[in-house]
């Protein structure tokens, strides 16, 4: 991926400070109700960006922000899904620090704000992704001599601790871009993005109790199209994996869906992968009544509108540009708990992009894109 222009113009100055005032005069009315946080992928000490998340959806920086993540990114866009986390009790959050090959963990204060309680090696090169279930936290490193799913134990302290014989050693040309808990806690699934031209794979495994893996008969499994990367489980139908495929040229986009049986095998459910007729759809976001499922199309500056059927079957709505959709990139995001609003890591313009969701409408807000402080070249994203 290229390197970010860090030569910044006067317009560009000016467009920010007139999101931040305009984000900023909105949330001085309205109440904090959660955080968003993002990895900022920053290079030589990596930082990760803080904001307080209003009930009108806007965005407003968190005293201190951005905090210190203790690793190294690598100060330019970076394929990864899922490269920053939060434990289901809202103490931590877990970070990738891809240039310095660990892992941050950070405590969460009351207010918001992050403190550094651990680095840990990731056991592997240019981890890529995080996956975290109660105390079990599992990390997709991406780099050649060193790509790999391992494991670790998240102690009370904030503090982790590798699993014995957890580690899963990947091909040098895997190239996994995310790596999933499914919301039982008994299965992982990881994405094998592969080179450009395929072939690309879908890796399933059944976790004992030890916390290792057990790979599932067949698995890795072929993937339907070329480049199967962002992906979720839905949250009312924990069976059901929901994958974006982004290789597969111009405007043929797609997302697959899956049904993920108990030892971890993946088989594709009828008609899928459904069209989403946009370039590059990198990652999805799930609504948290499973009803509506967007997809980043990074390629064209667009969000893809799915609504979700009861079998996992997706009718596309239709499809969202981005306001001032040149240099954005958007990448990572994750829908708001109540359902409310969409957020969208912009990494090549270092900002994020905020949208109300009505069903499957989606409106960007004003004042949105919001510049990140700190943000280089950011990737994942944490709404709460």
């Amino acid at each position: 991926m290229r390197r970010l222009n860090r030569i910044v113009g006067l317009a560009g100055v000016i467009a920010a400070l007139v999101s931040i005032l305009v984000v900023g005069t909105a949330a001085a009315a309205s109440p904090t109700v959660g955080h968003v946080y993002v990895n900022n992928n920053s290079a030589g000490e990596n930082t990760i960006a803080a904001f307080n998340r209003h009930a009108d959806g806007s965005l407003s920086p968190i005293a201190g922000s951005p905090f210190e993540a203790g690793g190294a990114g690598t100060g330019a866009p970076f394929g990864s899904a899922g490269g920053l986390q939060e434990t289901a009790d809202g103490r931590y959050l877990l970070a990738t620090d891809p240039a310095s090959n660990e892992i941050s963990v950070l405590r969460i204060k009351p207010n918001g704000g992050l403190q550094l309680a651990d680095v840990a090696p990731s056991n592997g090169t240019t981890p890529t992704s995080i996956a975290v279930h109660g105390s079990l936290v599992y990390v997709a490193n991406g780099g050649a001599g060193g790509s790999n799913y391992t494991g670790f134990r998240l102690n009370a302290g904030g503090h982790l601790t590798p699993i014995t014989g957890s580690t899963y050693a990947l091909p040098a040309n895997a190239l996994p871009g995310h790596v999933l808990i499914s919301p039982d806690g008994q299965r992982l699934v990881g994405m094998r993005v592969g080179p450009n031209a395929g072939p690309s794979f879908l890796d399933g495994f059944q976790i004992g109790h030890d916390g290792r893996l057990t790979a599932a008969p067949g698995s890795p499994f072929a993937a339907q199209k070329i480049g199967p990367f962002g992906s979720t489980f839905s949250p009312t139908h924990g069976d059901q994996l929901f994958v974006s495929n982004a290789h597969d040229g111009a405007l043929n986009g797609s997302v697959s869906v899956y049904n993920v049986a108990a030892d971890g095998t993946l088989t594709a459910i009828a008609g899928s992968p459904f069209a989403d007729l946009q370039t590059a759809p990198c990652w999805v976001a799930i609504s948290p009544d499973g009803d509506a499922l967007f997809a980043i199309n990074t390629g064209s500056g667009s969000i893809s509108r799915f609504a979700v059927a009861a079998d996992g079957s997706l009718t596309l709505a239709g499809s969202t540009g981005l306001n001032t959709p040149t240099g954005l990139r958007p990448f990572d995001a994750a829908v708001s708990p109540d359902g409310g609003f969409l957020y969208v890591v912009d990494a090549g313009a270092a900002k994020i992009s905020a949208f109300a969701v009505d069903g499957t409408t989606l409106t960007e807000l004003t004042g949105s894109p919001l510049a990140i402080p700190g943000g280089v070249a950011p990737f994942g994203m944490v709404v709460d």
